[in-house]
């Protein structure tokens, strides 16, 4: 078929193409050092031998995308930090076992392929990359016209790590008289997202324009906050003390997403009057009216990152996370038990 039929069809391989020279600065200013050749390949290649130093390397790996706030970033017609979002979910999940993120990469398919558009999503899941550490080593945009509308798209992503064999961290390592360490999300990050717009946009009709002093700013711009990424900032934790599980705070919410990372033995007892969730996810819940159950097992309620760790270990974790402008608290601790998580008291009104 030729490229002029192929367009009539909907797709535009030059629009394609000047995407990829738009894109092509931001995707080389992420690569490491192991990185081989550059963009435009069929594959992206990582120098293994890197991983000769290591006593027995693990590879790590995770895939994920950001559900429905792309909904929120084509509403708005802002298209740069969705990309954090991305990077976010895949590099933090991958962090939670020790690992060190090495490369990212990616996939947007959309509707019509606009080349600035697509620079900008990407320009964010670079700039991401780059603050954990990581190479956006390659990936691939699709057209799909009559399948997306020509403003839709969607993005998802995949990562691959290293860790040490005997680093490892996890349940196994996890005992009675641990602490829970929560590290501050940045807002909702990027679950959730169908109940909020439900609630907020459909049921309540609030405008993504109007602004909301509770929230100190318009409501589109509270949802469309980036997601933290904490992956540089915690794997200095664990090389700089004693770390004995993460929990990624994602779909889910804080009490299950911590069980995941807990041995059988022992039970979690998180306090509520720790901390205070931002105003957003009142916001959601008071809109809503959804039971504090409902609203825990959806949202994060303020909590990106938990740790658990020794009691003896906290001081030096709460000093490096400060110092990289990461607000934590010690919001629980670590009981013998069965496996669960217990949330006791209530947040202040």
């Amino acid at each position: 078929m030729s490229q002029s039929a192929y367009a009539k069809a909907g797709v535009d391989i030059e629009a394609g193409d000047r995407a990829v020279e738009l894109m092509k600065s931001h995707v080389k200013a992420t690569h490491r050092p192991e990185v081989v050749g550059g963009i435009g390949g069929f594959a992206g290649l990582f120098d293994a031998s890197a991983f000769k130093g290591y006593r027995r390397p693990l590879l790590a790996t995770s895939t994920d995308g950001v559900g429905t706030k792309v909904a929120i970033a084509q509403a708005l017609d802002k298209h740069d930090t969705i990309g954090w979002d991305l990077v976010g979910m895949l590099v933090d999940d991958l962090v939670v076992v020790g690992a060190e993120p090495l490369f990212v990469t990616d996939y947007i398919a959309c509707g019509s392929v606009v080349p600035e558009r697509i620079a900008a999503i990407v320009s964010g899941i670079a700039a991401a990359c780059t603050a954990a550490g990581a190479s956006l080593l390659g990936g691939e945009t699709a057209e799909h016209p009559g399948l997306l509308a020509a403003d839709e798209y969607d993005i998802a992503g995949a990562t691959t790590g290293v860790v040490e064999a005997d680093e490892l961290l996890g349940p196994d390592r996890v005992v009675p008289g641990d602490v829970v360490l929560a590290l501050a999300s940045s807002g909702l990050h990027s679950n959730g997202y169908s109940l909020v717009r439900n609630v907020l946009l459909r049921q309540a009709g609030l405008r993504l324009d109007a602004y909301l002093p509770e929230l100190g700013r318009t409501l589109g711009e509270e949802l469309l906050e980036p997601t933290r990424v904490y992956a540089r900032d915690v794997l200095a934790v664990i090389r700089g003390t004693e770390v004995h599980a993460m929990s990624h705070i994602t779909g889910g919410g804080l009490a299950n997403n911590l069980a995941r990372v807990l041995p059988s033995t022992v039970t979690a007892r998180l306090d509520r009057t720790s901390w205070q969730p931002a105003p957003i996810f009142g916001l959601v819940q008071r809109t809503g009216e959804i039971s504090q159950p409902d609203i825990e097992a959806t949202l994060n309620m303020g909590v990106g990152m938990a740790l658990v760790l020794p009691a003896s270990s906290v001081d030096v974790a709460q000093r490096e996370l400060t110092g990289r402008g990461i607000a934590s608290w010690v919001c629980g601790e670590v009981l013998p038990g069965d496996g669960s998580v217990r949330l006791e008291g209530a947040h202040s009104a």
